[in-house]
């Protein structure tokens, strides 16, 4: 591959589809969006390993659905690693970028920095959150953390909320090539069974210990083996193929799925991007009651917020914003 071909893909998801077999999915490949993400924050290793595993899940999960605005990722748990939360802004413009923000929020002082990162979230959900706009009404699905990753519990809220047989070969990490600084890369494969072809339940129970749906509840017959088959050569990716440089995704679906007949359409670039604003600030802070804002306020009479996704700072006036904050006067 040459570097322009290289950069061509850096930043990318790219649409596919297995006509064949009624199976579509996408290839993502995130270096500079992992970057930008991360590097406003000073996680530790395992808490910027979970954030970077959620945003390319949001990067692949975000170019399925057919976005006005905002699709995010919030994944809770009672654990030490207690939030992480991510945003991805669909194009509002043809041949714009998606955005794509992410943070976490964790216990310095409980988190275990050598154990497995999964593991610090503990028990919790998983959830995914769609919001179309002003004039429409948000969607939200929720499951249950289950199967040891965060891909893993993607694939069990597909299955049980969308009724989709949905399978994630996910890498990442920090890579250096030669000559260059060291960075974040990412690179993905999801593979989803297409709607139109899938029986809401094929079994009336399922089958897992856990008692959620797996594809094995909701496909069968030829179906159900064509599913198998593409797991199968799913499974066979290496982990230089997912993240490149040197292989192009249209390369890696034709040696998985050649037989498969694969489809691609055009690529969807992604960016970091944050929409917090000055102006957002004080919308929200419109909420809050005069003894609210008296509390908030500091000695100086500037009511400060940060942003939790991009850390800028906001220093606003409460009495220029038209707020009143309790005077001495009201609190006796």
């Amino acid at each position: 591959m040459t570097l322009g071909q290289k950069i061509a893909w850096d930043d990318t998801v790219l649409p596919f589809q297995l006509d064949k077999i009624d199976i579509r999915g996408r290839v993502a490949r995130l270096d500079g969006v992992l970057d930008g993400v991360l590097e406003q924050h000073d996680y530790p290793p395992i808490v910027e390993a979970m954030v970077a595993e959620a945003a390319l899940l949001t990067a692949l999960i975000g170019q399925t659905i057919q976005l006005r605005w905002k699709l995010s990722l919030q994944i809770r748990g009672d654990g030490p690693l207690r939030l992480i939360a991510t945003d991805y802004y669909g194009p509002t413009e043809e041949g714009e970028p998606a955005r794509i923000r992410a943070y976490a929020s964790y216990d310095k002082d409980t988190i275990d920095l050598e154990a497995d990162p999964f593991g610090q979230i503990g028990k919790g959900f998983f959830a995914i959150l769609i919001d179309q706009g002003n004039d429409m009404k948000p969607y939200q699905g929720i499951t249950p953390l289950s199967g040891g990753s965060l891909s893993a519990c993607a694939e069990t809220y597909f299955a049980q909320s969308e009724q989709l047989p949905t399978k994630f070969s996910l890498t990442y990490g920090r890579s250096m090539e030669p000559g260059a600084a060291e960075s974040w890369r990412a690179g993905g494969l999801m593979l989803q069974h297409m709607p139109k072809a899938s029986p809401l339940m094929a079994k009336t129970d399922s089958e897992s210990e856990d008692g959620l749906l797996t594809a094995d509840d909701i496909l069968e017959g030829d179906a159900s083996e064509n599913w198998t088959r593409a797991n199968i050569l799913l499974d066979t990716v290496e982990e230089l193929e997912l993240i490149g440089p040197s292989i192009a995704p249209t390369d890696l679906l034709f040696r998985l799925f050649h037989e498969e007949g694969p489809v691609v359409y055009d690529a969807q670039s992604v960016k970091f991007g944050c929409t917090c604003s000055k102006e957002k600030v004080e919308q929200s802070l419109s909420i809050y009651s005069a003894r609210d804002l008296t509390h908030m306020t500091k000695e100086d009479g500037t009511l400060t917020a940060d942003c939790q996704f991009c850390g800028a700072h906001y220093v606003m006036d409460p009495k220029a914003m038209g707020f009143e904050a309790e005077t001495s006067n009201d609190k006796e």
